[in-house]
């Protein structure tokens, strides 16, 4: 593990394999670095890759109170460390917490922002009950059944769930459930404001599964007709979790967009 400081005096960790242009991989809700496990080996033949834990998962550490801007700070942090352009690479929160960064670090060459989850015109109903039960469950030391439950009242399929818990890494999952509540809060706290990105030059590649739920379609949509360089590709029969469940289309279209030119520019 390597580490750096963000903003606010929080140590952050990840891991660097790999040669050739700098990638950082910022991981979603609920996991740690080894959410990227199926692809990162192969991007690390074409890139030194960077790994991120972000706050309070893996070897990163944590500082009170939370707040979701700080992990933008986060994720700043890691990227500007790196003395040359970077590419950036974010799934769900942190796909949102990577295109903050856009706004903060200068030296990201290009974007990919793996279905961020953002509230436009359609927001995620929960199960009645299913926010307090899955506290209780957290409160009482039972992480998995909660993370179960997220998972569930989130809309994931039986066979996806059956999927990420056949992963080696799904015991990081457990670790982290604990984590997730809050995050879905700051969502819900989120606001998109299109106008702030109209300045975002970066090239940016926004992936969608085809089959994912319709808040992130919603979102993916706005964002591409809200960046100044923003392309949209759909990832044919995948739902939310594309790097876990197909990983070789995953391959295909993050290689194939940072790869197009070189190095960064």
């Amino acid at each position: 593990m390597e580490y750096v400081v963000s903003k606010d005096g929080t140590r952050l960790a990840f891991v660097r394999r790999g040669e050739g242009p700098p990638l950082v991989l910022v991981h979603g809700t609920g996991i740690d670095h080894s959410y990227w496990d199926l692809v990162a080996p192969k991007l690390e033949q074409d890139f030194t890759v960077h790994s991120v834990d972000r706050r309070g998962r893996g070897q990163s550490g944590e500082t009170a109170p939370y707040a979701i801007q700080r992990e933008f700070e986060d994720v700043a942090a890691v990227v500007e460390s790196i003395p040359e352009k970077v590419f950036l690479l974010g799934h769900s929160y942190g796909a949102l917490c990577s295109l903050e960064a856009g706004l903060l670090a200068r030296n990201i060459g290009k974007m990919i922002l793996n279905e961020p989850p953002m509230y436009t015109t359609v927001e995620v109903s929960f199960p009645e009950g299913a926010p307090e039960k899955v506290l209780a469950l957290l409160r009482a030391g039972e992480s998995e059944k909660a993370l179960v439950m997220i998972y569930g009242a989130g809309g994931m399929s039986a066979s996806e769930l059956s999927l990420l818990r056949s992963q080696p890494n799904w015991p990081a999952r457990v670790r982290a459930a604990a984590t997730i509540p809050r995050e879905v809060l700051s969502v819900r706290g989120y606001s998109f404001k299109p106008a702030r990105f109209k300045e975002l030059k970066t090239p940016v590649l926004l992936l969608v599964g085809s089959e994912t739920a319709p808040v992130y379609r919603v979102a993916m949509e706005a964002l591409r007709t809200s960046l100044p360089d923003g392309r949209l590709v759909v990832l044919p029969g995948q739902g939310h979790e594309a790097a876990v469940t197909a990983p070789e289309l995953y391959l295909r279209d993050v290689t194939g967009f940072f790869l197009e030119d070189p190095r960064p520019v």
